[in-house]
Order: structure tokens, then C-alpha cells, then sequence
């Protein structure tokens, strides 16, 4: 059978804050009962694959202090990547780097408002 993925977790100072920052980054929303102050918080993601995954962010004491190991490919489903690159930065993300190409190819290295790595991709009408 193999395995299925039920959730991708995140070290974060403000659980809270982060995973709103996701949330919005993707169109979804935080758990009812995630609070403020809460050690953990909860976005579930709609994936390319057509099903859900759940990003949870929880609370830890210790600063990121190297490169992820694992990191998120996004790609814009009504934006172009550029255009998803300008909103994300105007949430909090940077710039870490730019790889796109000349020929429209490539892709964007993010960081989220904790530092946490992530690649924007073209959108699917992008890639057509």
C-alpha cells in the first residue's frame, strides 16, 4: 500500500502568526479553535494531486539557524508566479533567490515571515 501524508509540520516562535500567514498565502484558513498564544495552529491545503494535506506549525523555543532540509513548491492558481512572488512579499515572505530564467522558466526561492524556505513555481497556464 505505501504511505500517505497526513500533515507537513513547521518549528515556529508564534504558531499562531505563522500559520495565518500561510493560511492567507494559500486561500484557507486556521483551525476554529486555533488561538493566539496556542503552542500549535492548523492549515489544511489543497494539493496538486486534487486532495488535502494539513500544515501544522508548532511552538518551539530554538531560532531556524540553517537551510530546511524539506521545503514547499508552490505554484499560482490565478496569479502568474511573478505576480504570486510580489503578494507573498507584500505578506511578509523575501526573496531568498531568483532563479527564473530568461525564457520564462525557473522559479522563486521565498522565505515565509519565520525564514522558512519555500519555491514559488509558474502556474499551471504558465507551463502550457
Amino acid at each position: 500500500m505505501g504511505l500517505l501524508i497526513n500533515q507537513v509540520n513547521f518549528d515556529a516562535h508564534d504558531p499562531y502568526e505563522l500559520g495565518s500567514f500561510w493560511a492567507t498565502a494559500v486561500g484557507s484558513s486556521l483551525q476554529d479553535d486555533d488561538e493566539p498564544g496556542d503552542p500549535a495552529a492548523m492549515v489544511f491545503v489543497s494539493s496538486v494531486a486534487g486532495g488535502t494535506v494539513g500544515l501544522l506549525f508548532e511552538q518551539v523555543p530554538d531560532d531556524k539557524v540553517a537551510k530546511n532540509r524539506v521545503h514547499l513548491d508552490v505554484w499560482p492558481t490565478d496569479r502568474t508566479r511573478d505576480e504570486e512572488v510580489e503578494h507573498l512579499v507584500g505578506l511578509g515572505a523575501s526573496v531568498v533567490a531568483d532563479r527564473r530564467r530568461p525564457d520564462g522558466t525557473g522559479w522563486v526561492v521565498m522565505a515565509d515571515p519565520e525564514g522558512n524556505e519555500f519555491c514559488v513555481e509558474r502556474s499551471a497556464a504558465e507551463r502550457d
